[in-house]
């Protein structure tokens, strides 16, 4: 099961957008073995299965976000139809939710398998995130411990550095009357 698809291309394939993790529907389709068009159909058949927190379709100005993100045009293949570098409708995108509901309504064994192997690596993301936010609380704690010690340290560099300056010269007496 792990050889089906690798955590990799898995992970790589999840973007962020509107603050969600989210797979696009084109990089679904490539990971069941389906036709973009054909899961596009499940899903608009089964429409009451996905609502909006599951999936939802891109604005055009997110495509072209997206676009920019992939930088140059071979790359725009991921989010462009096969025919052509311009796409005709904006892309769905799936939520963790959404990617698994899609195992309800593509009823294939590689659907099945490569859905288990999404979910583990949505999984895993979450254990990084809450272990990411962990260590930045616990960074953002040490650094007000240990905040008052840089301006104590500070003081103490200047007052030793008076300390180890030479002694001013003396003032030279004027010679005569």
């Amino acid at each position: 099961m792990a050889d089906l698809v690798p955590v990799e291309i898995i992970a790589n394939k999840i973007l962020l957008i509107r603050g969600q993790k989210v797979m696009l529907d084109r990089d679904l389709a490539g990971l069941y073995n389906v036709p973009t068009k054909r899961l596009v159909e499940q899903v608009k058949r089964n429409l009451k299965r996905f609502p909006d927190d599951f999936m939802f379709q891109l604005t055009w100005a997110e495509v072209k976000s997206l676009r920019s993100h992939f930088a140059t045009l071979n790359n725009l293949e991921k989010i462009s139809s096969k025919r052509g570098k311009h796409i005709k409708y904006p892309p769905y995108v799936f939520t963790e939710q959404g990617v698994a509901m899609l195992s309800s309504v593509l009823n294939s064994d590689r659907a099945i398998m490569v859905n288990i192997s999404i979910m583990r690596v949505f999984s895993k993301l979450k254990q990084l995130a809450l272990s990411h936010s962990e260590l930045l609380r616990k960074v953002d704690s040490l650094e007000r411990k240990y905040g008052e010690h840089d301006k104590r340290i500070a003081v103490i560099f200047q007052a030793l550095k008076q300390l180890l300056a030479p002694p001013p010269a003396p003032p030279k007496r004027k010679m005569g009357f």
